[in-house]
């Protein structure tokens, strides 16, 4: 009986270890959003969000691991815990807080519409009336065009932006509407410097356009959510943050503080 403390003892200290070395995994769109995430033809994840994340999981001490899905079973795929965090351009809103949670924000980049280079520019209701819109399903950007744009224009939903691309590319489309970077990388493109350019950003709505783009968690996971939000702030003071992100900016995407 003497032993028991021993073992006990002993077998906390292995699960500890266990514990340490437990594997966080990170869910990511499974399509190329250049230059935040994409994977070569080795398999292997590359870009700025998966720099930053290999960054956070250093400081974090943990072994991290990335599953990809579609971009509307991000949210579903958590809650069924597929992985442990959403950690693939989402913003924070107040729609999608009401399912789950947050960490601190990482960057934060306006919305932007592109078209044609001979469209007159313009990102407001009045610009785009009578013309279509083409947006990925279930982003910030369907739900911003709910709300100013129903009644000017037309929208067309793609699973993925590549597909919007190339519909405005062969004139089938008028508009873009997505994510400022992404549609940047389209115009430096081969496909896009050619047919299009930047309409405008768009008038912000904090409501639905949210508070910058976060890990998401459960609303339980608050142990894992504090790890996230320190281990953001360290890679930030630290200086790997601005290093991560002179590799692919020549400017700060980090947004108002």
């Amino acid at each position: 009986m003497k032993l028991l403390p021993t073992l006990f003892a002993g077998a906390a200290l292995a699960l500890s270890a266990i514990a340490a070395q437990a594997e966080v995994r990170f869910g990511v769109m499974n399509e190329s959003y250049p230059p935040f995430f994409a994977k070569d033809a080795s398999g292997q994840w590359h870009g700025w969000e998966i720099d930053l994340m290999n960054a956070v999981c250093a400081e974090m001490k943990e072994k991290c691991a990335i599953v990809d899905i579609s971009w509307d079973g991000l949210i579903p795929a958590l809650e069924s815990k597929k992985f442990d965090v959403i950690w693939s351009s989402m913003s924070n809103t107040a729609e999608r807080s009401k399912v789950i949670d947050f960490t601190d924000k990482y960057y934060n980049t306006p919305s932007t519409l592109i078209g044609p280079k001979d469209q007159k520019a313009g990102a407001t209701a009045d610009d785009v009336k009578g013309k279509t819109i083409g947006i990925q399903v279930s982003t910030i950007q369907s739900e911003y065009y709910k709300k100013y744009f129903a009644e000017a224009a037309d929208e067309k939903t793609y699973q993925t932006l590549d597909e919007a691309f190339q519909d405005l590319a062969s004139g089938r489309i008028d508009y873009v509407f997505g994510d400022s970077l992404a549609l940047d990388a389209f115009l430096k493109s081969d496909g896009g410097k050619d047919c299009c350019a930047k309409m405008g950003d768009v008038a912000d709505d904090k409501e639905i356009l949210g508070a910058g783009v976060s890990g998401g968690l459960r609303k339980e996971d608050t142990e894992l959510k504090a790890k996230l939000n320190a281990a953001i702030a360290a890679v930030r003071a630290n200086g790997q943050y601005d290093a991560i992100t002179k590799k692919y900016f020549d400017f700060d995407i980090y947004g108002a503080k």
